[in-house]
């Protein structure tokens, strides 16, 4: 059994991104693309959780489905698509979401994305509620930016759920990822402390390749995931991760 999953994206309300980056079309590329799960991600932006929250019901635990009234408006917008009978088929979303954080640490400016999946709807909000009450401005941007270190914001997750994940995203981008030249560490526990321990994966995203990674050892007992960051539908799944379940 396996599953083709893109938990990269984003929505509407975050910059230089497509208008059409709402759940109901992103369903519908997905289907299109081969997409099984994708990410109703920006989810920590007021608006657009809440808007999310109003589309999706729960299919199973920690997967929700677009609801069926949701469903049937967009099926009949499309109702003229020659190819309108993949709309029988289903995607679904899990909640990840991007954040950026902008710090010092070691008399170097850190610019340094992690991704972070909350299981369901009432962590998420936990979540929204402590970064707001730490004085995150979560209203200007879908992936918003936020003065609170890596480490420390491993350490604000895991004390308000445990279940919480959280990985680095495009590791090796030079501004933004962890490994980046212009502003990265030069390993997980450098970044995260004691805390890295928890960090089960990375993100290779565009600037990598799995051969790359298998090169640092730290990275041996970690998964190697990579998604698309896709900013308009026709871009999901340009990357993308295939999870192969063992029955046995």
């Amino acid at each position: 059994m396996h599953f083709v999953a893109d938990f990269h994206l984003h929505s509407k309300y975050s910059r230089a991104v497509s208008q059409q980056m709402v759940l109901p079309e992103m369903a519908r590329w997905a289907v299109k693309k081969g997409i099984d799960i994708l990410s109703a991600s920006d989810w920590t932006h007021p608006l657009w959780f809440r808007e999310i929250r109003s589309q999706l019901e729960e299919k199973s635990e920690g997967l929700y489905k677009l609801k069926s009234e949701i469903r049937s408006t967009k099926s009949e917008t499309n109702s003229n698509d020659k190819n309108s009978n993949v709309q029988k088929k289903e995607s679904l979303f899990l909640l990840s979401t991007e954040i950026a954080s902008i710090y010092k640490q070691g008399e170097k400016l850190r610019r340094i994305h992690n991704l972070i999946f909350a299981p369901n709807f009432e962590i998420a909000e936990k979540i929204n509620k402590e970064l707001a009450r730490r004085g995150c401005n979560l209203h200007s941007d879908g992936r918003p930016i936020i003065g609170i270190s890596s480490k420390n914001l491993l350490e604000i997750l895991l004390s308000i759920d445990k279940s919480i994940l959280l990985i680095p995203c495009h590791v090796w981008t030079p501004h933004f990822g962890i490994y980046g030249s212009a502003s990265g560490f030069d390993s997980l526990e450098e970044a995260f402390g004691e805390n890295s321990q928890y960090v089960y994966g990375i993100e290779t995203g565009l600037s990598s390749d799995p051969e790359m990674n298998w090169q640092m050892k730290e990275l041996n007992n970690r998964s190697i995931l990579s998604f698309s960051d896709a900013h308009s539908p026709a871009k999901m799944g340009r990357e993308a991760t295939v999870f192969v379940f063992n029955k046995n």
